[in-house]
């Protein structure tokens, strides 16, 4: 699930169901249409969008929402343009479109997942279960200032020093290739998608998450944004949309193999062995230990945000909670 974009869309609407929506946007026929944008191919992290799209809930909403996959310029730009109502972002790429005198109509709407399941991954018994054991290895770096400074802290505070890593421009595009050539050593990953397809091919891997070495890096990880000005003008009709999505997620945490298999029957392509294992880890992701799916805790998504303006990655500093609500999430 790499932070990539890529340029094309299609559309998916597989809408049936019997079930009685959470919240509707209309009391007679009248249908509102939403444009839902992905940060890239179909996969896990998405798979409650799916599964209201499959099983009716934003149907029953009034809604004919409309999947499509990213420009080459991103989702934020997509969603701040007005051109699609809702999309896929991340709290630490999302941050330059939310912060200073450009800043675009996006605001988080709902964690997709409640903590980060991001980490560093290598072959296992090269040392680099811990972050200084990266030094003197090969590490595939998007060379991005946050992704950099994210590093450095981690192994700096391991003990060890940052400039001995070695920086490979990455090219990877499957990590299980990419390691067993050697390649590269270290790689940065999200571990329900890459680091399951790593145990599905037998790969013996070490690994260590970047919010079990320091809270500060259990920011949120995707988000779904929403355009702030569509959202104002229309406060039912996104409510009816996070709770129709919510009911998707909930159900994917219920029915992790039913929910694949929804996934799969909208994104064919996908490795349906990878797709149903991933659907099994994220199902205990989605809300984990929050008191519903969605929401985005304040200290949290504040703590990292002082730390983007705390290590210069931000021109100014970051008002506390700027850029998320929890306002639009069901009751």
């Amino acid at each position: 699930m790499k932070r990539r974009f890529i340029a094309a869309a299609a559309a998916a609407a597989l809408l049936v169901s019997s079930v009685m929506p959470a919240f509707s946007v209309h009391a007679d026929d009248a249908v509102t249409d939403i444009t839902f944008v992905l940060d890239w191919t179909p996969n896990t992290n998405h798979t409650g969008i799916y599964v209201a799209l499959d099983k009716g809930y934003f149907e029953e909403a009034g809604l004919n929402v409309t999947v499509v996959q990213p420009p080459d310029d991103g989702a934020e730009l997509l969603v701040g343009s007005g051109k699609a109502q809702f999309g896929v972002s991340f709290q630490d790429s999302m941050m330059p479109a939310v912060v200073g005198e450009d800043a675009l109509p996006i605001t988080a709407v709902a964690a997709v997942l409640q903590h980060n399941t991001s980490g560093i991954i290598s072959r296992k018994g090269e040392g680099m279960d811990h972050p200084a054991g990266m030094e003197g290895k090969k590490y595939a770096t998007w060379d991005l200032p946050i992704e950099k400074a994210t590093l450095k802290q981690v192994v700096e505070d391991d003990g060890g020093n940052f400039d001995n890593v070695e920086l490979i421009p990455s090219t990877v595009t499957d990590e299980v290739s990419a390691l067993e050539s050697n390649s590269v050593d270290a790689i940065w990953i999200f571990y329900g998608w890459a680091g399951i397809a790593c145990e599905l091919a037998g790969l013996e891997t070490d690994y260590f998450a970047f919010a079990d070495i320091n809270p500060v890096f259990d920011y949120y990880t995707p988000v779904i944004i929403g355009n702030t000005d569509w959202m104002e003008e229309n406060p039912d009709a996104a409510k009816a949309f996070l709770a129709a999505a919510s009911k998707g997620y909930e159900y994917a945490v219920e029915n992790p193999t039913e929910a694949a298999e929804i996934l799969l029957n909208a994104a064919p392509e996908l490795d349906s062995e990878l797709a149903a294992a991933s659907q099994e880890y994220m199902a205990e992701q989605y809300i984990a230990d929050a008191p519903k799916w969605g929401y985005i805790d304040p200290e949290r998504w504040n703590a990292f945000y002082r730390w983007l303006s705390d290590n210069g990655l931000t021109d100014m500093q970051i008002e506390d909670n700027t850029g998320f609500t929890n306002e639009y999430l069901p009751e």
